[in-house]
């Protein structure tokens, strides 16, 4: 943890000075919203970025933004993966638009949905594909079907892992190793040890003592964490969690959204992974609020054989908008226009000068800190080793840190990904952006270090 917090407040009352300075025009706008909005912010959130009032975005285009005072940003953050494709990318737009004009949604197919199913397919290796609105949904949807097919309740998850919204992930392990509710959780329906068994990531043991109570459904995991700081798989912990699914009987759904950074199949193309179901969302609908979720022939089989077709549309596996024709739209045109193979070479280019950068300052000052790079996205933490499991990561966390030094990016143009460290590149970003961040952290750094 950073020792000199008298320093850190200094730096943080002057980099709020400049802030206020620079966006009246963005506090006037919020001035405007705190009577019908909460924090003056359509989500509460995003009261959680560290300025007094929100920066309120004009337009978007590529990897930058402009506010409303006329500030252009350089957007490492896009969306925090929602728009990985770049904002407004110009395949993805013509296309919605296209499909707009023609209408958005009908509860039936158009034939964008079957080429969407198709491109799916060819990145992820499995072949019987459904629509969502998110990928939220679409892990909800395969709890339900695994639950389903197994008979069995519960499901596992990585302890600091992340799922959107599902409520049988907000569950963390205590200093006891007892399965409780993650701190913050709001609402929970029922105490999480009913619904969901943790294990650490990494820990092969662990997962075995868990899966061989057979009352597992499913293990929901992403191939590398990404949302408590970047953990990466040790090797031979994909192949282990395998085998153990299989031994055990397990469904294995593994969710893409945010690895999906590594190349056009995620980690499941790039690193062979075999798993029964494969989840992903916010970026593959260019813009569009999209999700999906493949399965194997054989699980595909048991979930259909499961349902009868009388109950088929009452079984808490759907929504009216699901699927629905402009979501397909902007999913195939983002899969094969933008979203290429091509294109994550560059990103990927762009991930690794921002790490090179990173690190360089890490270095000069000798800060205790670290950097991880998976493929077009990279983060740093305030550890100086890389972390080897959530609750690694979690430890390492300095929240006022953090804060001054997401605000002290945004006073430079640079925005991050909220509340923690990380960088996402686009198709659109360019090694002048990234040099735009290089230069700004080594500032901050040193304005806390030397």
């Amino acid at each position: 943890m950073y020792q000199d917090r008298e320093r850190l407040a200094e730096l943080w009352r002057i980099e709020m000075q400049t802030f206020a300075a620079a966006r009246p025009r963005s506090e006037a706008l919020f001035a405007e919203a705190l009577p019908h909005l909460p924090d003056g912010v359509p989500m509460l959130w995003m009261a959680k970025w560290p300025w007094p009032w929100p920066v309120y975005v004009e337009s978007a285009s590529g990897a930058h933004f402009i506010d409303a005072d006329g500030i252009d940003h350089v957007d490492l953050c896009l969306g925090d993966t929602g728009a990985m494709c770049g904002h407004a990318p110009p395949a993805a737009v013509a296309a919605i638009t296209a499909q707009l004009g023609r209408g958005s949604t009908f509860m039936l197919p158009t034939a964008d949905a079957a080429a969407a199913a198709t491109l799916l397919a060819e990145r992820f290796g499995v072949p019987s594909w459904q629509f969502s609105l998110s990928a939220t949904d679409a892990n909800r949807s395969l709890i339900r079907y695994a639950r389903q097919v197994t008979g069995r309740r519960r499901i596992v998850v990585h302890d600091y892992c992340y799922h959107g919204t599902v409520d049988e992930a907000y569950a963390t392990l205590d200093h006891r190793g007892a399965v409780v509710e993650r701190r913050g959780t709001i609402g929970a329906p029922v105490p999480p040890s009913l619904t969901t068994a943790v294990v650490p990531f990494n820990d092969v043991a662990a997962l075995e003592r868990v899966l061989a109570t057979g009352e597992i459904a499913a293990m929901l995991m992403e191939p590398a964490l990404t949302n408590i700081g970047i953990v990466l798989p040790a090797p031979g912990y994909h192949a282990a969690v395998r085998e153990l699914c299989t031994k055990y009987g397990v469904i294995l759904i593994i969710d893409e959204t945010h690895t999906l950074c590594v190349g056009p199949g995620g980690m499941i193309a790039r690193d062979g992974l075999d798993p029964d179901a494969v989840v992903v969302g916010k970026s593959i609908g260019g813009g569009i609020p999209a999700g999906a979720y493949g399965m194997t022939a054989s699980f595909a089989a048991l979930v259909r054989a499961s349902l009868d077709l009388e109950d088929i549309d009452v079984g808490g596996v759907g929504g009216t908008l699901a699927g629905n024709a402009l979501s397909l739209a902007g999913i195939r045109a983002t899969l094969s226009e933008v979203l290429t193979a091509s294109a994550f070479v560059g990103m990927i280019d762009r991930a690794t000068e921002w790490t090179v950068g990173v690190q360089a300052a890490i270095d000069e000052f000798d800060v205790p800190w670290q950097v991880t790079q998976l493929g077009a996205r990279s983060e740093y933490s305030f550890r100086r080793t890389p972390p080897i499991d959530g609750a690694e990561a979690a430890a390492a966390d300095d929240f006022e840190l953090q804060q001054y030094l997401h605000l002290h990016a945004l006073n430079r143009g640079i925005l991050i990904t909220p509340f923690h460290n990380m960088a996402l590149m686009s198709p659109a970003t360019t090694a002048a952006d990234v040099e735009r961040h290089t230069v700004a952290f080594r500032e901050a750094v040193a304005a806390l270090f030397a």
